[in-house]
């Protein structure tokens, strides 16, 4: 006699933060699409009829293939309204979602030429973030993130440019792009900049490298919160000194499979990272190019380790304790989290 499956709450209605999203990667496929019409931007099959790309970065080849389409997605915004809209409506899907509050991540040297210079394009970003927290009621902030593919000396420039607007809408110091390029230990001069004006530091690293990648991000880059870090599950002392010293994970499980860093979604080893106590974050990572927002994040977890909702309202719990939100914030979203727990599953 076949056991009935137990009963799910919805988890779009669960209340979380997302604190892994890239500012292009956020992207709606139908925006992008209408945007490169009506400036007559080729894009390749990739971007529109085989669209989600079939991804992989387990070589070289495979990453640049990746980051060819991230800049073609970015080369279509062209005009204060295109990042306006893209930031209303990266809102809105998370709002969808039942995202709270969102930490967005964004290298302004990769828009500066278009718009005005790095600190004019900051200021557009921050402006339109706030509108459109106003308009969707979400909370929003921003990471501003130097890239491991140029200089460290860039770094310190964006580093000194978030320290500027600390406090200001901006929360956190990245690092981000293949962290199998260049040397991590060589942004620390940045790192230091940001965290002298008391910014978040969360440089990715734990993906496409493995335990050595976190180590080196823990010990030269100091940081609060790690980009990915799922691969700390592979070195159990690793991993305890990383639940001891609370420093977050922001889990992206559907594009560490589509990047082939896990062959499928039950090799992910969120059940071992939870077991362990670490404070996990899940995130969407580049919905643009993976082709799954945030909540889809939770069902696929949920799915492929069949995860019970207390499990799933725990995950949650921890990416609103690992946010930059204000403890009022944080006070709210917990509380309705506890709520969608108290409800009866449908």
């Amino acid at each position: 006699m076949s056991q009935e499956r137990p009963a799910h709450r919805d988890l779009r209605a669960l209340p979380k933060a997302h604190l892994h999203l890239h500012f292009t990667g956020s992207m709606r496929h139908a925006t992008l699409l209408e945007l490169a019409e009506r400036d007559g931007i080729p894009l390749p099959d990739a971007l529109v009829e085989d669209w989600p790309p079939q991804l992989s970065a387990a070589d070289e080849k495979g990453w640049f293939r990746f980051q060819r389409l991230y800049d073609v997605a970015r080369s279509v915004l062209r005009t204060e309204g295109d990042v306006r809209r893209l930031l209303r409506e990266a809102a809105e899907d998370d709002q969808a979602d039942g995202g709270r509050w969102l930490e967005i991540q964004v290298d302004p040297s990769g828009y500066g030429a278009r718009f005005g210079g790095i600190t004019a394009f900051t200021d557009l970003v921050l402006d339109a973030a706030a509108e459109a927290s106003a308009a969707t009621g979400i909370g929003i902030a921003v990471v501003i993130a130097a890239n491991r593919t140029r200089h460290p000396m860039d770094a310190r420039t964006l580093a000194r440019l978030a320290a500027q607007y600390a406090g200001r809408g901006v929360v956190g110091f990245g690092l981000s792009n293949d962290e199998r390029r260049g040397r991590t230990a060589e942004f620390a001069p940045a790192f230091r900049i940001a965290e002298r004006a008391g910014l978040l530091l969360v440089p990715h690293g734990g993906e496409l490298l493995g335990p050595e990648s976190v180590r080196t991000c823990l010990d030269e880059l100091h940081a609060d919160r790690l980009g990915h870090g799922v691969r700390t599950a592979e070195d159990p002392r690793l991993l305890e000194s990383v639940v001891e010293n609370e420093v977050a994970l922001e889990i992206c499980p559907v594009s560490n499979v589509a990047l082939g860093v896990y062959s499928d979604l039950t090799s992910v080893p969120l059940p071992e990272l939870m077991a362990a106590g670490a404070r996990i974050a899940l995130g969407a990572d580049d919905p643009l190019l993976f082709g799954s927002r945030l909540a889809a994040q939770y069902a696929t977890m949920r799915a492929a380790h069949e995860l019970d909702d207390e499990a799933l309202a725990g995950l949650a719990r921890s990416s609103v304790l690992a946010s930059r939100a204000e403890e009022a914030t944080k006070k709210a979203m917990l509380a309705d989290i506890d709520g969608w727990l108290a409800t009866m599953p449908a």
